[in-house]
């Protein structure tokens, strides 16, 4: 965006002006969020075409609500999506699959990255295509994306350890993390521990590197416990793939213990899946950061729909509670709210959790 504005002031003084009054009027009516709200590229389109969606794994409930969510999505934003692919938790597999899609003539790829770095193959294969990309979930490290769609993964950790700085105010708590080849998993480790010794140094962080792989935390999580079973609070990085292995390691060791009983492990986590909702309800887990599946896939369908129009964006508040932010690496980001759920509103109707079964 930054670029077009340059080059716009190069022309007359009527056109520079009307260049002004556009971009003003796009502050104001918060970038982004609907169709007045975008400024056109420099290479319109009428935004029709098949767009390709590639999956980082389907075996998550979180990724396979937002599966669901894709062609509905798809339908209200009058995108003509094809059936989406699954990479199986393979960045190679996800480089394949996007070139394939590629191959298949798509107009524009809505694609959730497995690894923050390896991405860039897939992203320079649609670039010399002229196919424009969305990135869902995880921000790329480099390559061209017209925009991510993504929460504050930073705030995930913090909201988190927060939780469990009220919750334990001493003692040892562990987080069990995420793939550290995902900026997400980076983001919410660093967050995690930033925030704990800065505001809580009564806590001992000890850390459980999963890479989303549920059996991984089940094993570390068990051999953790077996050297330091006067833990205290738990945080999950990913309750779609972790939630069950921790739950059951707890209860195989007779650990498990409810809300308000003696020895109860205070338990956070990230996702908002309903089976974290009904965890919650039972006293099993304490809180969750809700990630917006169903909002993943609306706002996914809706850039890539405006980039195939040759639609730009620029940094500011949206519409929809979020705010277009630009990452050190020059990409723009709109990044969704993500609320911290409990028993006071877990039953919010609101809550993508609640909606789904």
């Amino acid at each position: 965006m930054a670029g077009r504005t340059v080059r716009m002031r190069n022309r007359s003084r009527i056109v520079g002006a009307a260049a002004v009054a556009a971009c003003a009027a796009l502050v104001l009516t918060a970038c982004g969020s609907t169709k007045d709200d975008v400024a056109s590229g420099g290479k319109g389109g009428d935004g029709k075409g098949k767009v390709g969606v590639v999956l980082p794994l389907l075996t998550s409930p979180f990724w396979q609500s937002y599966n669901d969510y894709v062609p509905k999505m798809a339908k209200s934003e009058g995108v003509d999506a094809l059936k989406t692919v699954n990479s199986n938790s393979d960045p190679s597999q996800q480089i394949t699959d996007i070139n394939n899609q590629l191959n298949q003539g798509v107009k524009g790829l809505v694609v959730a990255p497995l690894d923050s770095a390896a991405i860039s193959a897939g992203l320079d294969q649609a670039e010399r295509k002229g196919v424009p990309v969305v990135a869902v979930d995880v921000a790329p490290e480099k390559g061209k994306v017209a925009m991510v769609v993504r929460a504050n993964n930073v705030a995930y950790g913090e909201k988190a350890c927060d939780y469990l700085g009220g919750q334990v105010k001493t003692g040892k708590v562990v987080q069990i993390m995420g793939d550290l080849a995902s900026v997400n998993g980076r983001e919410r480790s660093q967050a995690f521990r930033d925030c704990a010794k800065k505001k809580y140094p009564g806590l001992k962080v000890l850390e459980i590197p999963a890479k989303w792989e549920s059996d991984t935390a089940a094993s570390k999580l068990d051999t953790l416990l077996n050297a330091n079973p006067d833990i205290k609070g738990i945080y999950m990085q990913a309750g779609g793939v972790y939630l069950a292995p921790t739950l059951q390691t707890l209860k195989s060791k007779g650990m498990l213990k409810k809300t308000g009983e003696k020895g109860h492990i205070a338990i956070v986590s990230n996702d908002g899946i309903p089976q974290e909702f009904a965890a919650i309800r039972a006293g099993q887990i304490d809180a969750t950061v809700s990630q917006p599946a169903d909002a993943y896939a609306k706002y996914g369908m809706y850039y890539i729909k405006a980039a195939m129009q040759g639609k730009t964006f620029k940094p500011g508040p949206t519409d929809h509670d979020s705010e277009i932010v630009k990452l050190p690496s020059g990409i723009l980001e709109d990044q969704l709210p993500a609320p911290l759920v409990t028993k006071d509103n877990v039953d919010d109707p609101k809550l993508w959790g609640n909606t789904v079964k």
